[in-house]
């Protein structure tokens, strides 16, 4: 499933935030959530951005408040409350002051952005990425918004696979799982 190119890659980029940003539980063990590195290259730039330098601590920590508040937005469509998830999402709309906005740098040609021009680099990632959220609950496609079902693991996914039946962040949870429940047959078996 492609919501459009544009929104597509803002979503892969929110559950990068997310799940770099938000302490829990990854594939089986304690997960800190304290990976910027790792959001730096997710977030790095690209032709459509205009941030060449790295965020300073406070965008960083910015940044990190808002992705736990979009965790919630995750979990919220997992247990089936959508009205809690669009509540936080149009929080997190209003605080960003997402709103469309044409926006040109240099040379480059006009394009579509969904914060002010001159917003700093946490603003402008997390209002495009509450932007994001907000077109996936605002369409029936909302249900593939997850949280990993696999025990010891609390990571998001957005799913994008042609049949909307994923349940997992990853191939690795996904086997993990698998692997439990042979290794249970095999028990009950023996």
């Amino acid at each position: 499933m492609d919501f459009d190119s544009h929104t597509s890659d803002v979503l892969t980029a929110t559950v990068a935030a997310v799940n770099l940003l938000t302490p829990g539980e990854a594939r089986g063990r304690a997960y800190a959530g304290d990976d910027e590195p790792g959001v730096e290259a997710a977030l790095a730039p690209r032709e459509d951005h205009w941030f060449d330098e790295r965020p300073p601590p406070a965008e960083m920590d910015l940044l990190r408040g808002w992705a736990g508040r979009m965790y919630t937005v995750f979990a919220d469509v997992e247990n089936g409350d959508l009205d809690a998830a669009a509540a936080t999402v149009n929080a997190l709309l209003t605080e960003t002051g997402a709103v469309p906005v044409l926006a040109r740098h240099g040379d480059r040609p006009w394009h579509l952005h969904f914060h002010a021009v001159d917003a700093g680099w946490a603003r402008s990632w997390a209002a495009s990425m509450a932007t994001a959220l907000a077109v996936v609950l605002g369409n029936p496609a909302h249900e593939r918004l997850g949280v990993c079902s696999a025990d010891a693991c609390n990571r998001v996914f957005v799913d994008v696979s042609r049949n909307g039946t994923r349940r997992f962040c990853s191939t690795a949870c996904q086997n993990r799982v698998k692997a439990a429940a042979f290794r249970a047959r095999r028990r009950e078996e023996g």
